[in-house]
């Protein structure tokens, strides 16, 4: 309870919580992301010319990134619950700037267990996904649209500020709206993805709004 109290007496000060660097398989984590995002953006930019196997490396994508984060809950396992928390900086968004931006990983037990859960359930579509689009033309688009779902989602929950979690909130709108309008032939379709886009924008809103708030009181949204 008492640490607790300093937690949340901290953060009301302005204080910025700060973690260890990642070390061992935490430094691997940025490929969790990486894995589906190259996919996706290989089975769009290939082409017709990977419909015959393409949904095969889609499937493949969501299930590397689920070993790596194993491997990383089981490193994370094998310390102590204090130094389980883990920060990864992955590139300095905004170089020289005043205002110093860092698209950053945290890891810890929260974060992973979502990253266990949206691997594994994500990786078990991908494998229904299969045989439930067997007949469709468009198959290998479809799997670029679900890697890139993985991988927002996955930059969701692993986001170090809330200016990551934004982008993989950004992505994983756009993703929703592609997927859910996927066979946009049917008027019905195309219109639930549109009013799917349209509530994303309003949950904008909401985390614009908070962040700028968070910036005028803690000067920082780590």
């Amino acid at each position: 309870m008492l640490q607790t109290f300093n937690l949340v007496n901290g953060l009301a000060s302005g204080a910025i919580l700060e973690f260890g660097a990642a070390t061992g398989m935490a430094q691997y984590a940025w490929l969790m992301i990486a894995i589906p995002f190259v996919s996706s953006m290989f089975l769009l930019i290939a082409g017709r010319r990977v419909d015959s196997w393409g949904h095969y490396l889609g499937m493949l994508a969501p299930w590397a990134s689920f070993v790596i984060g194993v491997a990383i809950l089981a490193d994370m396992l094998g310390r102590s619950p204090e130094n389980r928390a883990q920060s990864l900086m992955v590139w300095n968004w905004l170089p020289g700037s005043e205002v110093n931006v860092n698209f950053g990983l945290l890891l810890d037990p929260l974060s992973i267990s979502f990253v266990m859960l949206v691997t594994f359930v994500g990786g078990l579509i991908h494998i229904y996904s299969v045989g439930y689009m067997a007949a469709d033309p468009d198959r290998r688009r479809f799997f670029a649209y679900l890697n890139f779902f993985v991988a927002s989602m996955l930059t969701l929950v692993l986001g170090s500020s809330y200016l990551v979690t934004f982008v993989g909130w950004e992505g994983v709108g756009l993703a929703s709206y592609l997927l859910i309008g996927f066979w946009n032939q049917v008027h019905n379709n195309a219109l639930a993805a549109n009013k799917a886009f349209i509530m994303n924008r309003v949950g904008d809103l909401g985390l614009l709004l908070a962040m700028m708030s968070m910036f005028a009181v803690v000067g920082s949204v780590d």
